[in-house]
């Protein structure tokens, strides 16, 4: 097995219909500019409160992507 250098990116992705959403949002979108993405892990969850209910959810997340050789 070759070892294999990561580099992190943190992004946040919002939503408003769900926390899973927010994640695929932001995975969509880095998709376009971060090359190699291999893993990605929650760092942090919240929302936003409007008139008594969730208006949206925000995910942090942090991206692992493999450096090139």
């Amino acid at each position: 097995m070759d070892e294999h250098i990561y580099k992190s990116t943190e992004l946040t992705g919002s939503s408003k219909k769900s926390i899973e959403d927010a994640i695929q949002n932001a995975i969509a979108r880095a998709s376009r500019t971060v090359p190699n993405m291999r893993w990605f892990e929650v760092v942090e969850t919240r929302g936003y409160i409007e008139g008594g209910k969730v208006s949206y959810w925000q995910v942090t997340i942090k991206i692992g992507s493999t450096l090139e050789v």
